[in-house]
């Protein structure tokens, strides 16, 4: 993977605007700059280890005057005696990022040798004192029921939008015990100011990001476009993703957005399709898949990343993943593939469309991966030719959340609109000879398409062709 000095990234994302005679309109802020660095940590954000049982880490953001990064962390108590037996944990000093906000440090501190299935808490040191207490729960060691939530792209109308949908997701489904993104939490791009976009983010979220691990895939919009001193275009890690998630370092060789986590019987793997298909690493993480699925003990395999094996929006599908990927996700029996990217929303049981699968479905067939596709986000995109019949369910010009729930051989996926209402719905459950799959039998609202230039909700549609 290409990774670039901030510096070598401010001076190369220059060179393009030197070039040009006209003034160029200046890049939009946030209203009310309110994401300039405090004295107090800001951007909370706990991540899971490989083992979650045993080990949690957070990252977080402080003023320049508080270089150590420092933490206390003790196992909660039931009375304000947190201090009593709390211990402290330092990490490296903080990295600086400078920004349009002004300087920042970013500090990282990992948890380790916690007790399984036990309650901590833990405070964050600014430099004009302590944050407050924030709780979270190691996992079990062996499989045991849990929620976790899915988010397709948040990207765009971040705080605008995007928060409605994540707060409405915690609000309304009391229990979740881990988040998966899909890849483009921000949009990165001229949008809007990148530091003004990852505080959006934290604030879209809010505490939740704090308490509740989270599981982030890159998407492209991670990444930054970067000329490399012979002229050639590429692509870079933006600087704030590795400073925002401190992930578990198990990833396939070379590519450190990738890696795994067990979590109470269920394999979560982490890919990253912009860094195999723009940045050579697509042998290395495919061999890397292949071992991690076969070396899976876990009840449920559950794979994310954010370019999607099939499509709902686009012209073809990606081809690269599918060529490199979908083999390793039949062979191993994954479970489900959760993507992003396209901005509309599919669910794909069969390639061979809807009504095979159903038929199949309906003779007992054993069901093989099932591919997701959503969106959080603001930006649509309208539903490709072949979305009108492969996929069991689609939607387009709809935000949405999912909620999934693990228990034991049976899993449980719902997703919901931005104001909750159901979606889609199904059960898979795991027997001898395999999965089955069974639709919810819940009701659902009708299914939300564009007709012509009118949107789902009766105004104009904002799905854009892609």
């Amino acid at each position: 993977m290409i990774r670039l000095s901030l510096a070598a990234l401010l001076l190369v994302s220059a060179l393009p605007a030197m070039a040009q005679s006209a003034p160029q309109p200046p890049v939009p802020r946030s209203a009310g700059t309110p994401y300039a660095a405090r004295s107090l940590p800001d951007r909370i954000m706990l991540t899971p280890a490989a083992d979650p049982s045993r080990g949690m880490a957070v990252s977080f953001r402080t003023d320049i005057a508080q270089a150590a990064s420092e933490a206390q962390i003790a196992v909660a108590v039931d009375g304000p005696t947190l201090e009593r037996q709390a211990r402290t944990v330092s990490g490296q000093p903080g990295t600086r990022q400078d920004s349009a906000n002004g300087p920042a440090l970013y500090h990282q501190i990992r948890f380790t040798d916690l007790t399984p299935d036990t309650a901590y808490a833990y405070r964050l040191k600014g430099s004009a004192g302590w944050s407050e207490w924030l709780q979270f729960r190691t996992t079990a060691t062996q499989a045991k029921p849990f929620r976790f939530l899915y988010l397709g792209d948040i990207q765009n109308g971040i705080l605008t939008y995007a928060s409605r949908v994540i707060r409405q997701a915690f609000h309304a489904n009391g229990g979740i015990d881990l988040v998966l993104h899909a890849g483009d939490l921000a949009a990165q791009r001229d949008d809007l100011d990148h530091d003004d976009e990852w505080g959006e983010f934290n604030q879209a979220g809010g505490y939740n990001w704090s308490i509740v691990p989270q599981l982030p895939a890159t998407g492209n919009h991670e990444y930054v476009d970067v000329t490399l001193p012979d002229g050639r275009e590429s692509r870079a890690l933006g600087p704030y993703f590795p400073l925002q998630f401190a992930l578990p370092d198990n990833g396939a060789p070379g590519v450190g957005t990738t890696y795994f986590v067990d979590y109470q019987g269920v394999r979560f793997i982490v890919m990253d399709g912009t860094s195999a298909i723009d940045l050579g690493t697509m042998a290395a993480q495919t061999r890397w898949l292949d071992a991690t699925l076969a070396s899976s003990k876990a009840t449920w395999n559950v794979v994310l990343f954010h370019q999607p094996v099939f499509t709902c929006a686009r012209p073809d599908d990606t081809a690269e993943i599918k060529a490199a990927w979908k083999p390793i996700f039949d062979t191993r029996r994954v479970d489900l593939v959760l993507q992003g990217h396209d901005h509309c929303y599919s669910r794909l049981t069969s390639e061979a469309g809807r009504e095979a699968s159903a038929t199949a479905r309906a003779d007992g067939a054993v069901q093989g991966p099932v591919y997701l596709v959503s969106v959080t986000g603001s930006k649509m995109y309208g539903l490709n030719d072949r979305a009108r019949t492969q996929p069991d369910k689609v939607a387009e010009a709809t935000e949405l959340y999912q909620v999934v729930d693990v228990d034991g051989d049976r899993l449980t996926f719902r997703t919901f609109t931005a104001s909750g209402k159901l979606y889609d719905g199904f059960d898979l459950e795991k027997r001898a000879n395999g999965n089955h799959l069974t639709d919810t039998t819940e009701p659902t609202i009708a299914i939300r398409t564009c007709t012509g230039a009118v949107g789902p909700d009766g105004g104009k549609c904002v799905a854009r062709g892609k």
